[in-house]
């Protein structure tokens, strides 16, 4: 894909979604997939893992629907977020998935408490928007190859990095406004 048609993808995606959010993802969306350090089998494989977890942790009778799990997947390795009102929750959400296909290893990082406004929501795309365009603009980074998800202020970084590139990205995580703590969950490569 040629750089115009990218920018014209950009622009269409940032009218159609009104977010500064879709513009960073949106864009770095086409990118991602032509540079990014996992196969195409293992990108089409973690979504395949999200749809499926989602999947069975959405219609287990065994979690309440005020329960906020959230799933994602970087080349097998799953992390939970979210909230729930017990550690038998937290745990039953994690046996689910584990013999999920494709899955490698869970990091759980639910946290017992009730599920997070709408506000702290918003603030949270906003904060992973603004780690996003901090990695994507550093040198020492390839932050294509780091996926970003933000819960309650939390940070949590995965992907596959090289070196010191999981240092770096930490701390240009941590330096960001409104992040209150960051929590690696990177393979080397």
């Amino acid at each position: 894909m040629n750089i115009s048609k990218l920018i014209a993808l950009t622009a269409a995606i940032a009218l159609l979604q009104g977010c500064a959010a879709a513009v960073v993802a949106g864009g770095a969306t086409a990118a991602t997939a032509a540079n990014d350090r996992r196969t195409l089998g293992s990108q089409l494989d973690d979504n395949s893992i999200v749809i499926r977890a989602r999947r069975a942790i959405g219609t287990a009778d065994s979690i309440p629907d005020s329960s906020n799990i959230n799933v994602s997947s970087y080349n097998g390795v799953i992390l939970l977020t979210g909230q729930v009102s017990s550690d038998v929750i937290k745990q039953q959400a994690e046996l689910l998935i584990k013999d999920t296909p494709g899955v490698r290893d869970i990091h759980n990082q639910i946290r017992l408490g009730n599920s997070t406004s709408l506000t702290t929501r918003t603030r949270d795309s906003w904060i992973t928007t603004k780690v996003k365009t901090q990695l994507l603009a550093d040198d020492d980074v390839a932050g294509l190859n780091i996926k970003v998800v933000t819960e309650n202020a939390e940070v949590f970084l995965m992907g596959l990095v090289q070196g010191p590139e999981a240092d770096k990205a930490v701390d240009i995580a941590r330096n960001v406004d409104g992040v209150a703590r960051v929590v690696k969950a990177f393979e080397r490569r």
